[in-house]
Protein backbone atom coordinates (compact mmCIF):
# COMPACT_ATOMS: atom_id res chain seq x y z
CA UNK A 1 0.00 0.00 0.00
CA UNK A 2 2.80 2.40 0.94
CA UNK A 3 4.71 1.67 -2.30
CA UNK A 4 1.53 2.38 -4.29
CA UNK A 5 1.12 5.74 -2.53
CA UNK A 6 4.78 6.59 -3.16
CA UNK A 7 4.37 5.76 -6.85
CA UNK A 8 1.19 7.85 -7.06
CA UNK A 9 2.90 10.72 -5.29
CA UNK A 10 5.94 10.46 -7.56
CA UNK A 11 3.72 10.34 -10.65
CA UNK A 12 1.74 13.36 -9.45
CA UNK A 13 4.93 15.32 -8.78
CA UNK A 14 6.31 14.31 -12.17
CA UNK A 15 3.16 15.54 -13.95
CA UNK A 16 3.16 18.67 -11.82
CA UNK A 17 6.78 19.36 -12.77
CA UNK A 18 6.01 18.90 -16.44
CA UNK A 19 3.02 21.22 -16.17
CA UNK A 20 5.09 23.81 -14.32
CA UNK A 21 7.87 23.56 -16.90
CA UNK A 22 5.36 23.93 -19.72
CA UNK A 23 3.86 27.04 -18.13
CA UNK A 24 7.32 28.47 -17.51
CA UNK A 25 8.40 27.92 -21.15
CA UNK A 26 5.15 29.41 -22.44
CA UNK A 27 5.52 32.49 -20.24
CA UNK A 28 9.17 32.82 -21.23
CA UNK A 29 8.28 32.58 -24.92
CA UNK A 30 5.56 35.21 -24.56
CA UNK A 31 7.97 37.54 -22.72
CA UNK A 32 10.58 37.12 -25.47
CA UNK A 33 7.97 37.79 -28.14
CA UNK A 34 6.68 40.81 -26.22
CA UNK A 35 10.19 42.24 -25.81
CA UNK A 36 10.88 41.77 -29.51
CA UNK A 37 7.57 43.36 -30.39
CA UNK A 38 8.61 46.46 -28.44
CA UNK A 39 11.66 46.73 -30.68
CA UNK A 40 9.65 46.23 -33.86
CA UNK A 41 7.61 49.39 -33.90
CA UNK A 42 7.45 51.19 -37.24
CA UNK A 43 9.11 48.37 -39.15
CA UNK A 44 8.21 47.98 -42.85
CA UNK A 45 4.84 46.29 -43.51
CA UNK A 46 4.61 42.70 -44.67
CA UNK A 47 2.59 39.46 -44.58
CA UNK A 48 1.47 38.40 -41.10
CA UNK A 49 3.89 35.85 -39.57
CA UNK A 50 2.89 32.63 -37.81
CA UNK A 51 4.10 31.95 -34.25
CA UNK A 52 7.55 30.30 -34.02
CA UNK A 53 8.09 29.73 -37.78
CA UNK A 54 7.29 33.29 -38.89
CA UNK A 55 6.45 33.53 -42.60
CA UNK A 56 8.09 30.20 -43.33
CA UNK A 57 6.98 26.59 -43.19
CA UNK A 58 7.98 23.21 -44.60
CA UNK A 59 11.65 23.45 -45.51
CA UNK A 60 11.59 27.19 -44.76
CA UNK A 61 9.52 27.86 -47.88
CA UNK A 62 7.90 31.29 -47.55
CA UNK A 63 4.26 30.84 -46.61
CA UNK A 64 3.28 33.54 -49.09
CA UNK A 65 4.58 31.28 -51.90
CA UNK A 66 1.65 28.97 -51.22
CA UNK A 67 -2.00 29.60 -51.97
CA UNK A 68 -2.38 32.86 -53.87
CA UNK A 69 1.18 32.89 -55.22
CA UNK A 70 1.95 29.20 -54.80
CA UNK A 71 2.42 26.22 -57.08
CA UNK A 72 -1.16 24.99 -56.92
CA UNK A 73 -2.30 25.81 -60.41
CA UNK A 74 -0.93 25.21 -63.88
CA UNK A 75 -0.59 28.97 -64.48
CA UNK A 76 1.83 29.34 -61.57
CA UNK A 77 3.72 26.06 -62.01
CA UNK A 78 6.67 27.74 -63.69
CA UNK A 79 6.69 30.83 -61.48
CA UNK A 80 10.19 31.70 -60.33
CA UNK A 81 10.58 32.18 -56.60
CA UNK A 82 11.85 35.69 -57.32
CA UNK A 83 8.59 36.57 -59.04
CA UNK A 84 6.84 35.77 -55.77
CA UNK A 85 9.03 38.25 -53.88
CA UNK A 86 8.21 40.81 -56.57
CA UNK A 87 4.48 40.13 -56.10
CA UNK A 88 4.84 40.93 -52.41
CA UNK A 89 6.39 44.30 -53.29
CA UNK A 90 3.22 45.15 -55.24
CA UNK A 91 1.19 44.49 -52.09
CA UNK A 92 3.43 46.01 -49.38
CA UNK A 93 5.78 48.36 -51.23
CA UNK A 94 9.45 48.24 -52.23
CA UNK A 95 10.56 47.91 -48.60
CA UNK A 96 8.72 45.13 -46.75
CA UNK A 97 9.21 42.73 -43.84
CA UNK A 98 9.05 38.96 -43.49
CA UNK A 99 10.11 36.73 -40.59
CA UNK A 100 12.18 33.54 -40.46
CA UNK A 101 11.18 32.31 -37.05
CA UNK A 102 11.56 35.42 -34.90
CA UNK A 103 14.27 36.89 -37.17
CA UNK A 104 13.16 40.04 -38.94
CA UNK A 105 14.08 40.17 -42.64
CA UNK A 106 13.62 43.31 -44.71
CA UNK A 107 13.43 42.81 -48.49
CA UNK A 108 14.58 45.70 -50.68
CA UNK A 109 13.08 45.92 -54.15
CA UNK A 110 13.88 48.18 -57.10
CA UNK A 111 17.08 49.94 -58.09
CA UNK A 112 16.55 53.20 -56.20
CA UNK A 113 15.85 51.42 -52.90
CA UNK A 114 18.73 48.92 -53.24
CA UNK A 115 21.16 51.67 -54.24
CA UNK A 116 19.97 53.93 -51.43
CA UNK A 117 20.60 51.25 -48.80
CA UNK A 118 23.85 49.73 -50.02
CA UNK A 119 25.56 52.75 -51.60
CA UNK A 120 24.20 55.68 -49.57
CA UNK A 121 24.16 53.92 -46.18
CA UNK A 122 27.13 51.53 -46.42
CA UNK A 123 28.21 51.82 -42.78
CA UNK A 124 24.79 50.54 -41.66
CA UNK A 125 23.97 47.93 -44.31
CA UNK A 126 27.35 46.32 -45.15
CA UNK A 127 27.42 43.81 -42.29
CA UNK A 128 26.60 40.10 -42.57
CA UNK A 129 24.00 38.32 -40.42
CA UNK A 130 24.84 35.45 -38.11
CA UNK A 131 23.03 32.70 -40.04
CA UNK A 132 23.47 29.50 -37.96
CA UNK A 133 24.04 27.07 -40.87
CA UNK A 134 26.61 29.42 -42.42
CA UNK A 135 28.26 30.35 -39.11
CA UNK A 136 28.72 26.72 -38.09
CA UNK A 137 30.64 26.02 -41.30
CA UNK A 138 32.51 29.31 -41.84
CA UNK A 139 33.07 30.46 -38.22
CA UNK A 140 32.31 33.96 -39.63
CA UNK A 141 35.70 34.08 -41.30
CA UNK A 142 36.77 34.53 -44.92
CA UNK A 143 35.54 37.18 -47.35
CA UNK A 144 31.95 36.41 -48.36
CA UNK A 145 30.23 35.82 -45.00
CA UNK A 146 32.60 37.53 -42.57
CA UNK A 147 31.26 40.49 -40.53
CA UNK A 148 31.92 43.99 -41.84
CA UNK A 149 34.73 45.70 -39.97
CA UNK A 150 38.50 46.30 -39.82
CA UNK A 151 39.43 42.60 -40.02
CA UNK A 152 37.25 42.05 -43.10
CA UNK A 153 38.58 45.22 -44.77
CA UNK A 154 42.18 44.18 -44.15
CA UNK A 155 41.63 40.63 -45.44
CA UNK A 156 39.66 41.74 -48.50
CA UNK A 157 42.22 44.41 -49.43
CA UNK A 158 45.08 41.90 -49.15
CA UNK A 159 43.26 39.29 -51.27
CA UNK A 160 42.20 41.78 -53.93
CA UNK A 161 45.71 43.28 -54.23
CA UNK A 162 47.35 39.86 -54.34
CA UNK A 163 44.95 38.48 -56.95
CA UNK A 164 45.54 41.55 -59.14
CA UNK A 165 49.29 40.95 -58.88
CA UNK A 166 48.69 37.42 -60.19
CA UNK A 167 46.64 38.68 -63.14
CA UNK A 168 43.08 39.31 -61.91
CA UNK A 169 41.45 41.61 -64.46
CA UNK A 170 44.56 41.71 -66.63
CA UNK A 171 45.45 40.35 -70.06
CA UNK A 172 48.18 38.24 -68.47
CA UNK A 173 45.47 35.88 -67.16
CA UNK A 174 44.04 35.23 -70.63
CA UNK A 175 46.30 32.23 -71.51
CA UNK A 176 45.17 30.50 -68.30
CA UNK A 177 41.51 30.87 -69.32
CA UNK A 178 42.25 29.81 -72.92
CA UNK A 179 43.99 26.67 -71.69
CA UNK A 180 40.77 25.46 -70.12
CA UNK A 181 38.75 26.40 -73.19
CA UNK A 182 40.99 24.28 -75.42
CA UNK A 183 40.12 21.28 -73.25
CA UNK A 184 36.40 22.05 -73.43
CA UNK A 185 36.48 22.21 -77.24
CA UNK A 186 38.25 18.87 -77.56
CA UNK A 187 35.98 17.15 -75.07
CA UNK A 188 32.78 18.62 -76.52
CA UNK A 189 33.32 16.96 -79.88
CA UNK A 190 34.16 13.64 -78.27
CA UNK A 191 31.17 13.73 -75.91
CA UNK A 192 28.79 14.80 -78.65
CA UNK A 193 29.73 11.71 -80.68
CA UNK A 194 29.18 9.51 -77.61
CA UNK A 195 25.87 11.05 -76.57
CA UNK A 196 24.42 11.48 -80.04
CA UNK A 197 20.87 12.82 -80.28
CA UNK A 198 20.51 12.90 -76.47
CA UNK A 199 22.87 15.87 -76.29
CA UNK A 200 25.73 16.79 -73.96
CA UNK A 201 25.53 17.98 -70.37
CA UNK A 202 27.86 20.98 -70.39
CA UNK A 203 28.06 21.41 -66.62
CA UNK A 204 31.08 19.20 -65.75
CA UNK A 205 33.29 20.65 -68.49
CA UNK A 206 32.35 24.27 -67.81
CA UNK A 207 32.68 24.01 -64.03
CA UNK A 208 36.08 22.32 -64.32
CA UNK A 209 37.46 24.99 -66.67
CA UNK A 210 36.07 27.86 -64.59
CA UNK A 211 37.29 26.40 -61.30
CA UNK A 212 40.77 25.83 -62.70
CA UNK A 213 41.17 29.56 -63.32
CA UNK A 214 40.55 30.47 -59.67
CA UNK A 215 42.62 27.46 -58.58
CA UNK A 216 45.55 28.79 -60.63
CA UNK A 217 45.31 32.13 -58.83
CA UNK A 218 44.82 30.92 -55.27
CA UNK A 219 46.42 27.45 -55.29
CA UNK A 220 48.94 27.70 -58.11
CA UNK A 221 47.78 24.55 -59.86
CA UNK A 222 45.30 23.22 -62.39
CA UNK A 223 43.40 19.94 -62.18
CA UNK A 224 42.79 17.62 -65.11
CA UNK A 225 39.14 17.39 -66.14
CA UNK A 226 39.27 13.65 -65.40
CA UNK A 227 40.88 14.10 -61.96
CA UNK A 228 38.44 12.08 -59.86
CA UNK A 229 39.18 13.81 -56.56
CA UNK A 230 38.80 17.30 -58.04
CA UNK A 231 35.60 16.31 -59.83
CA UNK A 232 34.32 14.97 -56.54
CA UNK A 233 35.14 18.27 -54.82
CA UNK A 234 33.17 20.22 -57.43
CA UNK A 235 30.21 17.85 -57.07
CA UNK A 236 30.39 18.12 -53.27
CA UNK A 237 30.41 21.90 -53.53
CA UNK A 238 27.21 21.86 -55.59
CA UNK A 239 25.61 19.27 -53.32
CA UNK A 240 26.52 21.25 -50.20
CA UNK A 241 24.83 24.37 -51.55
CA UNK A 242 21.73 22.36 -52.50
CA UNK A 243 21.48 20.83 -49.02
CA UNK A 244 21.88 24.21 -47.31
CA UNK A 245 19.08 25.82 -49.31
CA UNK A 246 16.73 23.13 -50.67
CA UNK A 247 16.43 20.48 -47.97
CA UNK A 248 15.34 20.07 -44.33
CA UNK A 249 18.86 21.26 -43.42
CA UNK A 250 17.66 24.86 -43.75
CA UNK A 251 15.84 24.25 -40.45
CA UNK A 252 19.29 24.52 -38.84
CA UNK A 253 18.82 28.27 -39.16
CA UNK A 254 15.95 28.08 -36.64
CA UNK A 255 17.15 25.09 -34.59
CA UNK A 256 21.00 25.04 -34.84
CA UNK A 257 21.35 21.77 -32.90
CA UNK A 258 19.78 19.95 -35.86
CA UNK A 259 23.17 20.27 -37.57
CA UNK A 260 24.49 17.49 -35.31
CA UNK A 261 21.73 14.95 -36.00
CA UNK A 262 23.33 11.60 -36.96
CA UNK A 263 21.09 10.87 -39.95
CA UNK A 264 19.68 12.19 -43.21
CA UNK A 265 20.80 15.39 -44.89
CA UNK A 266 22.24 16.68 -41.60
CA UNK A 267 24.75 13.84 -41.53
CA UNK A 268 25.39 14.27 -45.27
CA UNK A 269 26.07 18.00 -44.83
CA UNK A 270 28.69 17.31 -42.15
CA UNK A 271 30.32 14.73 -44.40
CA UNK A 272 30.42 17.17 -47.33
CA UNK A 273 32.01 19.77 -45.06
CA UNK A 274 34.59 17.23 -43.79
CA UNK A 275 35.57 16.08 -47.29
CA UNK A 276 36.03 19.62 -48.62
CA UNK A 277 37.99 20.56 -45.47
CA UNK A 278 40.38 17.62 -45.90
CA UNK A 279 40.94 18.50 -49.57
CA UNK A 280 41.71 22.19 -48.96
CA UNK A 281 43.74 21.74 -45.78
CA UNK A 282 45.94 19.17 -47.49
CA UNK A 283 46.73 21.76 -50.18
CA UNK A 284 47.50 24.44 -47.55
CA UNK A 285 49.83 22.04 -45.72
CA UNK A 286 51.66 21.29 -48.94
CA UNK A 287 52.05 25.03 -49.57
CA UNK A 288 53.47 25.58 -46.09
CA UNK A 289 55.96 22.75 -46.50
CA UNK A 290 57.17 23.90 -49.95
CA UNK A 291 56.99 27.68 -49.41
CA UNK A 292 59.80 29.66 -51.06
CA UNK A 293 59.54 33.33 -49.98
CA UNK A 294 61.69 34.35 -52.96
CA UNK A 295 59.28 32.76 -55.45
CA UNK A 296 55.65 32.96 -54.31
CA UNK A 297 53.43 30.92 -56.61
CA UNK A 298 49.91 32.08 -55.72
CA UNK A 299 47.64 33.72 -53.15
CA UNK A 300 48.19 30.90 -50.65
CA UNK A 301 51.96 31.50 -50.68
CA UNK A 302 51.52 35.26 -50.38
CA UNK A 303 49.13 34.81 -47.47
CA UNK A 304 51.50 32.47 -45.62
CA UNK A 305 54.32 35.00 -46.11
CA UNK A 306 52.14 37.82 -44.74
CA UNK A 307 51.17 35.61 -41.81
CA UNK A 308 54.82 34.92 -40.94
CA UNK A 309 55.75 38.60 -41.33
CA UNK A 310 53.01 39.73 -38.94
CA UNK A 311 53.91 37.01 -36.45
CA UNK A 312 57.53 38.20 -36.51
CA UNK A 313 56.37 41.77 -35.92
CA UNK A 314 54.31 40.58 -32.93
CA UNK A 315 51.25 42.39 -34.23
CA UNK A 316 48.52 42.14 -31.59
CA UNK A 317 45.85 42.85 -34.19
CA UNK A 318 47.13 40.15 -36.52
CA UNK A 319 44.20 38.34 -38.12
CA UNK A 320 46.38 36.49 -40.65
CA UNK A 321 46.29 32.85 -39.58
CA UNK A 322 46.38 29.54 -41.38
CA UNK A 323 42.84 28.94 -40.15
CA UNK A 324 41.63 32.20 -41.73
CA UNK A 325 43.44 31.30 -44.96
CA UNK A 326 41.42 28.08 -45.10
CA UNK A 327 38.11 29.97 -45.05
CA UNK A 328 39.31 32.52 -47.63
CA UNK A 329 40.33 29.74 -50.02
CA UNK A 330 36.98 28.02 -49.44
CA UNK A 331 35.13 31.26 -50.21
CA UNK A 332 37.09 31.98 -53.38
CA UNK A 333 36.99 28.36 -54.53
CA UNK A 334 33.19 28.10 -54.21
CA UNK A 335 32.26 31.66 -55.22
CA UNK A 336 34.74 31.66 -58.09
CA UNK A 337 33.30 28.45 -59.52
CA UNK A 338 29.56 28.33 -58.95
CA UNK A 339 28.51 31.82 -60.09
CA UNK A 340 30.55 31.97 -63.31
CA UNK A 341 29.73 28.37 -64.23
CA UNK A 342 26.00 29.09 -63.97
CA UNK A 343 26.38 32.34 -65.92
CA UNK A 344 28.02 30.49 -68.83
CA UNK A 345 25.40 27.73 -68.71
CA UNK A 346 22.60 30.31 -68.81
CA UNK A 347 24.12 32.08 -71.84
CA UNK A 348 24.55 28.85 -73.79
CA UNK A 349 20.99 27.78 -72.93
CA UNK A 350 19.61 31.08 -74.21
CA UNK A 351 21.69 30.70 -77.38
CA UNK A 352 20.20 27.26 -77.97
CA UNK A 353 16.71 28.65 -77.38
CA UNK A 354 17.20 31.78 -79.51
CA UNK A 355 19.06 30.50 -82.55
CA UNK A 356 18.56 33.77 -84.42
CA UNK A 357 20.54 35.61 -81.73
CA UNK A 358 23.17 32.86 -81.76
CA UNK A 359 23.55 33.31 -85.53
CA UNK A 360 23.94 37.07 -85.13
CA UNK A 361 26.58 36.70 -82.41
CA UNK A 362 28.51 34.24 -84.56
CA UNK A 363 28.33 36.57 -87.56
CA UNK A 364 29.79 39.40 -85.48
CA UNK A 365 32.59 37.15 -84.20
CA UNK A 366 33.37 35.97 -87.75
CA UNK A 367 33.53 39.55 -89.00
CA UNK A 368 35.77 40.93 -86.23
CA UNK A 369 37.80 37.91 -85.08
CA UNK A 370 37.50 35.46 -87.95
CA UNK A 371 37.90 31.70 -87.62
CA UNK A 372 41.70 31.43 -87.55
CA UNK A 373 42.49 32.92 -84.14
CA UNK A 374 40.71 32.57 -80.81
CA UNK A 375 38.89 35.63 -79.42
CA UNK A 376 40.84 37.85 -77.04
CA UNK A 377 39.89 40.32 -74.33
CA UNK A 378 41.16 43.01 -76.68
CA UNK A 379 38.16 42.21 -78.92
CA UNK A 380 35.56 43.16 -76.28
CA UNK A 381 35.12 46.73 -77.46
CA UNK A 382 34.63 45.57 -81.04
CA UNK A 383 31.94 42.97 -80.31
CA UNK A 384 29.07 45.11 -78.96
CA UNK A 385 26.22 42.77 -79.91
CA UNK A 386 28.01 39.82 -78.30
CA UNK A 387 28.57 41.82 -75.12
CA UNK A 388 24.97 43.03 -75.18
CA UNK A 389 23.75 39.43 -75.50
CA UNK A 390 25.80 38.31 -72.48
CA UNK A 391 24.54 41.27 -70.46
CA UNK A 392 20.92 40.60 -71.40
CA UNK A 393 21.19 36.99 -70.22
CA UNK A 394 22.75 38.22 -66.97
CA UNK A 395 19.92 40.70 -66.57
CA UNK A 396 17.23 38.04 -67.03
CA UNK A 397 18.82 35.34 -64.89
CA UNK A 398 20.67 37.23 -62.09
CA UNK A 399 22.83 34.38 -60.84
CA UNK A 400 22.68 35.63 -57.22
CA UNK A 401 19.10 36.98 -57.28
CA UNK A 402 18.88 38.02 -53.62
CA UNK A 403 22.54 38.87 -53.29
CA UNK A 404 24.34 37.60 -50.19
CA UNK A 405 22.26 38.60 -47.13
CA UNK A 406 23.28 41.87 -45.49
CA UNK A 407 22.55 42.97 -41.92
CA UNK A 408 21.82 46.26 -40.20
CA UNK A 409 24.76 46.88 -37.84
CA UNK A 410 22.77 49.47 -35.87
CA UNK A 411 19.20 50.65 -35.54
CA UNK A 412 18.49 53.19 -38.26
CA UNK A 413 15.73 55.08 -40.02
CA UNK A 414 15.38 54.16 -43.68
CA UNK A 415 12.73 55.40 -46.07
CA UNK A 416 10.40 56.32 -43.20
CA UNK A 417 10.76 52.98 -41.40
CA UNK A 418 12.76 51.88 -38.35
CA UNK A 419 15.22 49.09 -39.17
CA UNK A 420 16.33 47.52 -35.85
CA UNK A 421 19.94 46.45 -35.29
CA UNK A 422 20.45 42.83 -36.37
CA UNK A 423 17.78 42.91 -39.10
CA UNK A 424 18.65 40.75 -42.12
CA UNK A 425 18.59 42.76 -45.35
CA UNK A 426 17.85 41.05 -48.67
CA UNK A 427 18.65 43.22 -51.74
CA UNK A 428 16.37 41.78 -54.42
CA UNK A 429 18.57 42.16 -57.51
CA UNK A 430 16.01 40.19 -59.50
CA UNK A 431 13.48 42.98 -58.94
CA UNK A 432 16.03 45.55 -60.16
CA UNK A 433 16.55 43.71 -63.45
CA UNK A 434 12.83 43.01 -64.00
CA UNK A 435 11.60 46.52 -63.13
CA UNK A 436 9.21 47.55 -65.91
CA UNK A 437 9.85 51.24 -65.15
CA UNK A 438 13.52 50.76 -66.03
CA UNK A 439 13.35 48.09 -68.71
CA UNK A 440 10.88 48.05 -71.57
CA UNK A 441 9.23 44.60 -71.87
CA UNK A 442 11.33 43.59 -68.87
CA UNK A 443 10.54 39.86 -69.13
CA UNK A 444 11.47 39.66 -72.82
CA UNK A 445 14.90 38.54 -74.06
CA UNK A 446 16.18 41.46 -76.13
CA UNK A 447 19.95 42.10 -76.37
CA UNK A 448 19.28 45.29 -78.38
CA UNK A 449 18.26 47.08 -75.17
CA UNK A 450 21.99 47.34 -74.36
CA UNK A 451 22.80 49.02 -77.71
CA UNK A 452 22.30 52.60 -78.81
CA UNK A 453 20.95 53.67 -82.23
CA UNK A 454 24.48 53.35 -83.68
CA UNK A 455 24.89 49.80 -82.41
CA UNK A 456 27.35 50.80 -79.68
CA UNK A 457 27.22 49.23 -76.22
CA UNK A 458 25.14 51.02 -73.58
CA UNK A 459 26.29 50.85 -69.95
CA UNK A 460 23.27 51.16 -67.67
CA UNK A 461 23.58 52.17 -64.04
CA UNK A 462 20.70 49.90 -63.03
CA UNK A 463 22.46 46.80 -64.42
CA UNK A 464 24.04 45.33 -61.26
CA UNK A 465 24.44 41.53 -61.60
CA UNK A 466 27.45 41.60 -59.25
CA UNK A 467 25.76 43.65 -56.58
CA UNK A 468 26.44 47.19 -55.44
CA UNK A 469 28.11 48.94 -52.50
CA UNK A 470 31.06 47.87 -50.37
CA UNK A 471 30.14 44.19 -50.56
CA UNK A 472 30.17 44.13 -54.36
CA UNK A 473 31.59 40.86 -55.72
CA UNK A 474 35.40 40.90 -55.47
CA UNK A 475 35.68 38.60 -58.48
CA UNK A 476 33.60 40.77 -60.82
CA UNK A 477 36.47 41.47 -63.23
CA UNK A 478 37.52 37.82 -63.33
CA UNK A 479 33.94 36.69 -63.96
CA UNK A 480 33.54 39.17 -66.83
CA UNK A 481 36.78 37.96 -68.40
CA UNK A 482 35.85 34.29 -68.15
CA UNK A 483 32.30 34.85 -69.33
CA UNK A 484 33.35 36.82 -72.41
CA UNK A 485 36.19 34.51 -73.46
CA UNK A 486 34.22 31.31 -72.84
CA UNK A 487 31.10 32.43 -74.70
CA UNK A 488 32.95 33.91 -77.69
CA UNK A 489 35.35 30.98 -78.03
CA UNK A 490 32.61 28.36 -77.90
CA UNK A 491 30.26 30.21 -80.24
CA UNK A 492 33.12 30.81 -82.66
CA UNK A 493 33.78 27.07 -82.81
CA UNK A 494 30.37 25.42 -82.35
CA UNK A 495 26.66 25.56 -83.07
CA UNK A 496 24.46 24.76 -80.06
CA UNK A 497 20.99 23.28 -80.54
CA UNK A 498 18.51 21.65 -78.18
CA UNK A 499 17.92 17.92 -78.86
CA UNK A 500 15.01 17.31 -81.21
CA UNK A 501 11.89 15.97 -79.59
CA UNK A 502 12.92 17.03 -76.10
CA UNK A 503 10.95 19.74 -74.28
CA UNK A 504 12.80 22.99 -73.62
CA UNK A 505 14.02 23.26 -70.02
CA UNK A 506 11.98 25.70 -67.88
CA UNK A 507 13.61 29.10 -67.51
CA UNK A 508 12.62 29.56 -63.87
CA UNK A 509 15.92 27.91 -62.86
CA UNK A 510 16.81 26.16 -59.62
CA UNK A 511 16.94 28.63 -56.78
CA UNK A 512 19.68 28.16 -54.19
CA UNK A 513 22.51 30.41 -53.09
CA UNK A 514 22.78 31.00 -56.84
CA UNK A 515 20.15 30.64 -59.55
CA UNK A 516 21.25 27.71 -61.71
CA UNK A 517 19.52 26.65 -64.92
CA UNK A 518 17.45 23.49 -64.69
CA UNK A 519 19.46 20.52 -66.06
CA UNK A 520 19.64 20.49 -69.85
CA UNK A 521 21.64 18.99 -72.70
CA UNK A 522 22.62 20.42 -76.07
CA UNK A 523 23.69 18.95 -79.37
CA UNK A 524 27.01 20.43 -80.44
CA UNK A 525 28.32 20.60 -83.99
CA UNK A 526 31.52 22.15 -85.29
CA UNK A 527 30.98 25.19 -87.48
CA UNK A 528 32.06 24.49 -91.05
Amino acid sequence: MSSWLMHLSSSFLSHANIAALTVFLLVYYLLVVYRKQQNLKNIPPGPKPWPIVGNFGGFLIPSFMRGRYGHQSESTADMNAMDVFAQQAKVYGNVYSIFAGSQLIVVLNGYEVVKDALSNHPEVFSDRPDIPAVTIMTKRKGIVFAPYGPVWRKQRKFCHTTLRNFGLGKLSLEPCIQQGLATIKTELLRLNEECGAAGVDLTPLISNAVSNVICSLILGQRFHHEDREFRTMLDLMVRGLEICVNSPAVLINIFPLLYYLPFGVFKELRQVERDITIFLKRIITKHRETLDPENPRDLADMYLMEMLAQQAAVDEDNSFTEDYLFYIIGDLFIAGTDTTTNSVLWVLLYMALHTDVQDKVQAEIDKIVGRQRVPSLTDRGRLPFTEATIMEVQRLTVVVPLGIPHMASETTEFRGYTIPKGTVILPNLWSVHRDSTLWEDADTFNPARFLDHEGKLLRKECFIPFGIGRRVCMGEQLAKMELFLTVTSLLQAFIFRLPEGKPSPPLRGRFGLTLAPCPYTVCVSARS
